[in-house]
């Protein structure tokens, strides 16, 4: 997938879980759980462990836009990659990682929390700028406000969004958004609740895509 595809992908499913887990196995888990659930992304961070070897085997499931996060070097860039990432994100500015990005030709998201930083992100050929720790800089009013002089910017805003206030960031301009704990919780995930994650997967997905209105 090119950048641009997957950039149409994620305005389309509007939001990307974020999986950070101990153990391998519950990440891989919280992913199957989720695309049960309905949704066709996710990002696994590299802060699990042997997480390279999850990135390649869920690349195998058809239909599942699988990226890597919490990218912290080239060299992790260079890893997912390998491992089949169809798109990267970092936290911060990160050197090296758009350039590889690049030349692999997939998608980057590159973390930001301040005018300066999504304009070097931007300016850099990020394909999208991850606005975080989103909900800490002021939420929605914050990304409305950046959006105003950054109009031709992509934005993702992660990091302390829910299900009550996704639709927010949806409203103040946000491509799309990404959402860690709140839908796949490390204590949900070790006890192996299923029905916990989809849930509330299921409760989020119709937030964001309320029914059509149907005209008379």
């Amino acid at each position: 997938m090119t950048p641009k595809d997957v950039l149409a992908d994620l305005a389309r499913i509007k939001a990307v879980p974020v999986i950070r887990a101990s153990k391998l196995e519950h990440a891989t888990c919280a992913a199957l759980w989720l695309a049960e659930a309905g949704m066709s992304v996710v990002e696994m961070t590299l802060t699990t462990p042997n997480v390279f070897e999850g990135i390649a085997e869920l690349r195998k499931r058809p239909g599942l836009i699988v990226g890597a996060g919490t990218i912290l070097s080239a060299q992790d860039a260079r890893l997912a990659i390998a491992a089949g990432s169809q798109f990267l994100v970092t936290p911060c500015w990160v050197d090296g990682v758009v350039e590889l990005a690049k030349a692999a030709n997939i998608a980057v998201f590159v973390g930001a929390a301040t005018p300066s930083e999504i304009l070097r992100a931007h300016m850099a050929g990020a394909s999208a700028v991850k606005v975080f720790p989103a909900a800490s800089l002021g939420g929605p009013a914050f990304l409305k406000q950046v959006r105003t002089v950054f109009p031709d910017t992509s934005f993702m805003p992660t990091g302390g969004i829910t299900v009550d206030t996704a639709a927010d960031y949806l409203a103040a301009g946000a491509l799309c958004i990404g959402l860690g704990g709140e839908l796949a919780p490390a204590r949900a995930l070790e006890a192996g609740d299923r029905a916990a994650v989809i849930d509330k997967t299921r409760k989020l997905l119709a937030r964001l895509s309320p029914p059509a209105t149907i005209a008379v």
